[in-house]
C-alpha cells in the first residue's frame, strides 16, 4: 500500500502529462515558457483570485510574499507553531520575528480567539497555516488583522482546492500561498509552488522579486531570488488540472469514509471539519490518545501490516533548536499536545476502499490491543 499513490495517479493521466511534456520538450522554452501564464491563469480562475505569481517551491511562495510586504529588520509576524518549519523559516530568512499562537485542539489550526492579545507595536502580519487541507477560521483572522492595519497571509501549501463557505483557499486574504510538492492535492514532478493576490501593486513586487528582482531585463529594482517555476513543472501542472475536480471530490469521500470508520474507536479522535468548510484531504491525520510512545505503537503495528503512516509532525517550532529563541519551549501547549499524538493516515485519490477498510481495521485493532 502506498502512502500518497502518484504511481496509480500518473497511469491515469500518462497520456496527458507525456503530451504536455512532450510539448515543452518539442519548444525547448524551460524557463517562463507558454506553459507557465497558462497555467497561473487557470489557478487564478480555480481560486477567484485576481493574481497567481508561480514559483519555485512552497517555500519561495511564502518568502516572495513576505518579501513583497516590505518587513523591516524586527517586525513581527504572527504564526502557529504547528506547522512545517518552511513557514517560521521564511519569516526569519525575511528580517522578521515570528510570534506564536496556540492551535485548536479539535482541527490543529491556528486558534483566532487568542490572535488578538500577540499583537504589538511591531506586528505587521498573521500568517494561518490552513493544516492537513483545512483552512483555518479566515474571516475571523481577517476581521483582526483589518481592525490592527495588518496583512494576512494564508499557508495554503496543504490546501489547494479548498472551500472556506463559496471561496477557496488561497483567495481569502492579502496573498494565498501554496505548495505543488509530488505528495499535495495538486503536485508536480518536483518542487513548485504559487501565491495570489487581488493586489495588483503586491503581485507586481512579487513577479519582479522571483527573477531576482528585476522591473525589466538587467534592471533590478529590488532584492529578490531566483524563483521561477520551470515550464515542465508547470506542463505536468496543466496535465493533472483536467483530473483534479474528481480527485478533491474522491479526496472528500474518502475523509468521510474515514470520519465514519473510526468514530468511536477507543483512544482514536479525528480531527473536525467545520461546518461550511471542505477540506482537500492532504493528508488524513488522527490523534492517538496517551501521548508519541502509544502513537508511535500504533504506527509500528500498522508497519507490520504493510500499512504506511506520516507524523505530520513530531516537534512545534518553540521546540526546533533554529526557533527556540522566538518561544519558550513550553508555550502554545496545545502544539506540543498534538505533535505528540497526530499520526497521518493513507490518503490519496486513487487509495481504493478495500485499502481503505483494511487501514480503518488495523487502527480499530490496534487501538483494541492498547
Amino acid at each position: 500500500m502506498q502512502f500518497c499513490d502518484l504511481k496509480a495517479q500518473y497511469a491515469a493521466l500518462k497520456a496527458d502529462v507525456d503530451a504536455r511534456i512532450q510539448r515543452v520538450l518539442d519548444h525547448g522554452q524551460y524557463i517562463l515558457g507558454p506553459e507557465v501564464a497558462e497555467l497561473e491563469q487557470r489557478l487564478a480562475d480555480f481560486c477567484g483570485a485576481r493574481h497567481c505569481i508561480s514559483v519555485a517551491s512552497g517555500t519561495e511562495a511564502l518568502l516572495i510574499a513576505l518579501m513583497a510586504l516590505d518587513l523591516k529588520a524586527g517586525d513581527e509576524v504572527i504564526t502557529s507553531p504547528f506547522t512545517f518549519a518552511a513557514t517560521a523559516e521564511t519569516i526569519v530568512l525575511a528580517g522578521a520575528v515570528p510570534v506564536f499562537v496556540d492551535i485548536e485542539p479539535d482541527t490543529c489550526n491556528l486558534d483566532a480567539a487568542l490572535i488578538e492579545a500577540k499583537i504589538g507595536p511591531r506586528t505587521r502580519a498573521i500568517m494561518p497555516v490552513s493544516l492537513y487541507g483545512q483552512v483555518a477560521d479566515m474571516d475571523a483572522i481577517v476581521a483582526i488583522a483589518a481592525r490592527h492595519d495588518l496583512a494576512v497571509m494564508e499557508d495554503a501549501a496543504q490546501s489547494f482546492g479548498a472551500r472556506y463557505g463559496s471561496r477557496r483557499s488561497c483567495a481569502l486574504s492579502t496573498f494565498g500561498a501554496t505548495s505543488f510538492f509530488p505528495s499535495k492535492p495538486l503536485g508536480c514532478y518536483g518542487d513548485g509552488g504559487a501565491l495570489f493576490t487581488d493586489d495588483d501593486r503586491l503581485a507586481a513586487a512579487a513577479r519582479e522579486i522571483r527573477v531576482h528582482g528585476q522591473s525589466a531585463r538587467y534592471r533590478h529594482t529590488r532584492l529578490g531570488v531566483g524563483g521561477r517555476l520551470d515550464t515542465l513543472q508547470a506542463a505536468v501542472l496543466l496535465a493533472k488540472l483536467g483530473r483534479f475536480d474528481w480527485e478533491l471530490e474522491r479526496r472528500e469521500w474518502l475523509g468521510q469514509r474515514y470520519l465514519q470508520g473510526l468514530a468511536g474507536t477507543v483512544g482514536i479522535r479525528t480531527l473536525a471539519i467545520r461546518p461550511g468548510r471542505r477540506s482537500a484531504w492532504a493528508q488524513a491525520t488522527i490523534r492517538v490518545a496517551g501521548g508519541a510512545e502509544r502513537r508511535d505503537a500504533l504506527a509500528a503495528a500498522l508497519k507490520r501490516q504493510g500499512i504506511p503512516t506520516a507524523v505530520h509532525y513530531p516537534q512545534p517550532m518553540q521546540r526546533q533548536p533554529a526557533y527556540a529563541r522566538f518561544c519558550c519551549p513550553d508555550c502554545c501547549p496545545e502544539s506540543i499536545s498534538a505533535a505528540d499524538e497526530v499520526l497521518s493516515l493513507p490518503m490519496s485519490a486513487d487509495l481504493s476502499e478495500a485499502d481503505q477498510d483494511r487501514v480503518v481495521a488495523a487502527v480499530q485493532a490496534a487501538a483494541a490491543a492498547g
